[in-house]
C-alpha cells in the first residue's frame, strides 16, 4: 500500500534508467506525458505487488505508481483520490494515467511523516494528533463515496485470518466455529447506521505534513469501504508500527466525541472494531512471515496483542474474550516466530 507499505515509508535509491528494475513500458508513459529524460528512483515497499518511483525533471517531481495488472488494480486509488480531492481534502493530484498498465503519475508529498515528525519532536505529538482527528471529524461530515459497505462478512473475513494464520504458526489448535460465533455476537454493535468513507489504514506513517503549514497529507487509501466512523480513529490511536499512550488514547477519543456529540454505544464500536482490527493485523503480520518471508512482522505483534487485550477487556467484547481465554491463553500472545521457535516449529 501507498505509506506504510509504499510511498509513505519511502527511502530513494538511485537508479540508472537501465535498470530492470524499471517496470516495463514506464520511460514510454513518462515521455508520453511530458517526462522524457526523468531520473527514476525506486521508493521503497515491502507488502504489496505496488511499487513506487520518485521521478525527477529540471527541478520537478513526481511519483509514479507501478501498480501491474492482474495482480493490482490503480481504478480505486484514483478514484477515492479524486473524491478526497474534489473536497478538499489533501490527497495526491493525479497528473496522469495509464490503467491498463497500472501506471499512475501522482502529486509528490515529500518524505516528512506524521512519525517521524514525532519521533523527532515529542512536543508536536498532541496537535499532531489532535489534526489527524479533527479530520475525521470533517470526513464524516460528507456522504461516503461509492465504495463497498464494510459489512460484517467482510469484518467476519478478516478476522478469521487470525485463526488462519496465527493459530498455526504457533502450534495451537482451536475453535474456529466458536470464533467465528463469538465475533458474531459482537460485530451488530459496529454497524454503521450512517456510514462515512472508511480509509482503513489511517495512521501515523500514511499521514504525509506538508509545507510550512504541516497540511496533513492522505495516502494509502485504495481500500477504503463505506462503515463506521470508528473504525480510522481506532486505526489510528492503536496504531501497530508504533507506541500510542494510553492516555493520549483518552485525550482524543474525548476530543473527537466532543466534536461529534458519540456516546457510549460510540465507544462500543470504537472497541469491537479496535479488537477486529488487531485480531485482523496479527493475522496478517503472520501470513507475511509465513507465507512471504517477511520475517520484520511478527515482532510487531506483541504491540498489537496489547491493544486487543485493552479492547478485550471491553464489556461489548465478553464473547470474544471468552474465547480467546479459553483457546490463546497469554502464554501463546506475542511474536509468532519467538513462540513457535520456542516450540520447535518450523
Amino acid at each position: 500500500m501507498v505509506g506504510a507499505r509504499g510511498m509513505g515509508s519511502a527511502m530513494a535509491t538511485p537508479m540508472t534508467r537501465s535498470s530492470p528494475s524499471i517496470p516495463a513500458g514506464a520511460e514510454e508513459f513518462l515521455h508520453s506525458h511530458g517526462w522524457a529524460d526523468a531520473r527514476i528512483e525506486p521508493l521503497a515497499g515491502d507488502a504489496s505487488f505496488r511499487r513506487y518511483f520518485r521521478v525527477h525533471l529540471e527541478g520537478g517531481r513526481a511519483i509514479l505508481m507501478d501498480a501491474p495488472p492482474p495482480h493490482e488494480d490503480p481504478r480505486p486509488f484514483v478514484e477515492v483520490a479524486r473524491w478526497l480531492t474534489d473536497r478538499a481534502f489533501t490527497a495526491p493530484t493525479i497528473h496522469a494515467l495509464d490503467l491498463e498498465r497500472g501506471f499512475v503519475l501522482l502529486q509528490d508529498f515529500g518524505d516528512a511523516r506524521m512519525r517521524e515528525a514525532i519521533d523527532d519532536d515529542p512536543a508536536v505529538t498532541l496537535p499532531l494528533y489532535e489534526a489527524a482527528v479533527d479530520l475525521l471529524v470533517a470526513l464524516r461530515a460528507h456522504p461516503p463515496g461509492e465504495l463497498r459497505r464494510y459489512d460484517r462478512a467482510e469484518l467476519q473475513r478478516e478476522a478469521a485470518l487470525l485463526t488462519e494464520w496465527y493459530c498455526p504458526a504457533v502450534g495451537v489448535a482451536v475453535d474456529v466455529e466458536g470464533y467465528a460465533a463469538a465475533w458474531d455476537a459482537v460485530l451488530g454493535r459496529a454497524d454503521a447506521q450512517v456510514p462515512v468513507t472508511v480509509l482503513r489504514d489511517y495512521h501515523a506513517e500514511n499521514l504525509m505534513l506538508i509545507g510550512p503549514e504541516r497540511t496533513l497529507g492522505l495516502l494509502d487509501f485504495q481500500d477504503a469501504l463505506a462503515g463506521h466512523p470508528a473504525y480510522d480513529l481506532v486505526s489510528l490511536l492503536q496504531d501497530a508500527r508504533r507506541d500510542v499512550d494510553p492516555t493520549l488514547e483518552e485525550l482524543m477519543l474525548t476530543r473527537y466525541r466532543a466534536a461529534t456529540g458519540e456516546g457510549d454505544a460510540f465507544m462500543d464500536a470504537y472497541h469491537v472494531l479496535g479488537a477486529q482490527r488487531n485480531a485482523k493485523i496479527i493475522g496478517i503480520f503472520t501470513r507475511l512471515w509465513r507465507r512471504d518471508g517477511k520475517q520484520r512482522y511478527p515482532g510487531l505483534c506483541p504491540r498489537v496483542w496489547s491493544y486487543l487485550e485493552r479492547d478485550l477487556s471491553h464489556s461489548a467484547l465478553a464473547p470474544v474474550a471468552r474465547w480467546f481465554a479459553a483457546n490463546l491463553p497469554p502464554e501463546w500472545r506475542g511474536d509468532p516466530m519467538v513462540i513457535a521457535a520456542a516450540k520447535g516449529l518450523s
